[in-house]
């Protein structure tokens, strides 16, 4: 059971379509008006569980999910003094380690289309202060239609949020353009095995874990999208591929937890 349940975590993702943005400078923190009723059914799901779904991941993960935040953020290969993003940030937990990875003189957009996700994680900024927190920037946006400049960060990382996105290619092309010649996006996410043994095991513990322990937060049916959403995103393959036709140069996808999880590093 110790490994069925360390496989489970969720994170806040996805995109809202949203009006054209100017690309020579960023914008501020604003709200984008959601147009696509996929996006927004995604978003108002992700809203209902923000309040909940740290203390789940910890649970239902045995604190596990921690470890493989870490191992995001290292691979990105962000340092000290980088402007670096964490695309759909959820609660901030892979913003926090940039945060520290990049320092004082860095800087950390943490971007998401949830606001709920996002006042979590101010407030959880607020409890856990730290002096380098400060250069964390929270900001409400789409990941379809990034609002900053061509070739603007050092690294970017995505934890739990590409399998949610509408449009992965053109996500994985705004990755692509916001990244500076050189360097990597590091995008954490369960793994689509093509192992029968290991999606059943991922599909089991979904059914007889995670949506159980949900339940008693009132969270059926959120969860329940947990499993849909891993049936109908990439293989490691399939993703190494996406980012290639985006215009990556590189691309490698690592499996982790077993191969429940699975980390693309992909290097502009």
């Amino acid at each position: 059971m110790g490994t069925v349940t360390a496989a489970i975590s969720i994170s806040a993702a996805a995109a809202v379509v949203s009006r054209p943005v100017d690309r020579r400078r960023p914008r501020g923190p604003g709200a984008f008006r959601c147009s696509s009723s996929a996006a927004g059914e995604r978003q108002a799901l992700f809203s209902r569980i923000a309040p909940v779904y740290d203390h789940l991941n910890d649970v239902l993960s045995l604190g596990q999910h921690r470890t493989w935040k870490r191992i995001c953020v290292s691979w990105s290969r962000a340092k000290k003094g980088d402007r670096v993003l964490d695309l759909c940030c959820g609660s901030g937990d892979l913003a926090f380690l940039l945060s520290q990875k990049v320092g004082l003189d860095g800087e950390v957009m943490a971007v998401d289309f949830s606001r709920q996700q996002l006042q979590t994680a101010a407030d959880r900024q607020e409890q856990r202060w730290e002096m380098c927190y400060k250069n964390i920037k929270w900001i409400e946006g789409d990941a379809l239609d990034l609002p900053f400049p061509d070739c603007y960060f050092d690294a970017v990382t995505i934890g739990y949020g590409l399998r949610n996105v509408v449009d992965k290619p053109r996500a994985m092309q705004e990755v692509f353009r916001v990244l500076k010649p050189g360097s990597r996006a590091s995008i954490l996410d369960f793994n689509k095995s093509s192992s029968l043994f290991t999606s059943s095991l991922q599909s089991w513990a979904i059914d007889n874990v995670v949506v159980p322990l949900a339940s008693g937060y009132g969270l059926t049916e959120e969860y329940k999208y947990l499993k849909s959403s891993i049936s109908q995103y990439l293989t490691g393959e399939e993703l190494e591929k996406l980012a290639k036709e985006a215009g990556f140069s590189v691309a490698k996808h690592y499996e982790l937890g077993g191969g429940l999880m699975g980390n693309l590093v992909a290097t502009r």
